[in-house]
């Protein structure tokens, strides 16, 4: 996943000429707190908070005498892992992130409630889909054999006695957060997948003898 899938691209744009009364109403209306400066073509310019803008007594100042400039602020490419926007919302213990393009142009925002809604939407994938998606990159092994792999990975570590169809049914009712709880985490989520896939590819090379 890229930052271009995270952003929101319906971003606030304010510019330098801007009076703090202007830019306040804007991003109350919006309800945003802090937000880009941009130039003519939509470069960055600066960064303005509503702190910054709490503390001006004239209220007609200009914006660029308010903005803190573009080199204190902290910016993505479109391009970017998404990854790179979480670490650094959480490293620098900002709100939101400028995301430009390869011109330096804004091309979005990366707010954190923009990660945590993206992060919620993947803890609803059903399982059940990520198991079809494993079955298509493991070549040569049916759905029928993942089952029965499944079954055998789920006996092997919970002592559960359970059979294929089973096992499908419960994954069709089980989303990806539920499975990370029940798993213990993301690494023995995945662990255990791999050893269904290796499971599954030992079975089947065992027929063949």
């Amino acid at each position: 996943m890229r930052v271009k899938e995270l952003m929101d691209t319906k971003f606030l744009r304010v510019y330098p000429e801007y009076t703090a009364k202007k830019t306040i109403e804007l991003m109350y209306r919006k309800k945003r707190y802090s937000t880009a400066v941009l130039d003519d073509e939509d470069k960055l310019i600066g960064w303005v908070m509503s702190i910054d803008l709490a503390l001006i007594d004239d209220k007609n100042k200009k914006i660029k005498e308010i903005m803190h400039p573009t080199e204190d602020v902290i910016t993505l490419n479109e391009n970017d892992p998404a990854r790179d926007a979480v670490v650094k919302i959480v490293e620098y213990k900002v709100t939101s992130i400028p995301v430009l393009n390869n011109e330096g142009k804004v091309v979005g925002m990366v707010r954190n409630c923009d990660i945590t809604k993206t992060l919620a939407k993947l803890y609803d994938i059903p399982v059940y889909n990520l198991f079809k998606t494993f079955e298509k990159e493991i070549k040569g092994i049916t759905w029928n054999e993942l089952m029965e792999a499944a079954a055998v990975v789920t006996k092997h570590t919970t002592g559960e006695e359970i059979s294929p169809k089973e096992y499908e049914k419960r994954i069709e009712n089980t989303t990806f957060g539920q499975a990370l709880w029940a798993c213990g985490g993301l690494e023995k989520f995945f662990a255990g997948l791999i050893k269904i896939g290796e499971i599954a590819i030992a079975r089947k090379i065992a027929k063949r003898r």
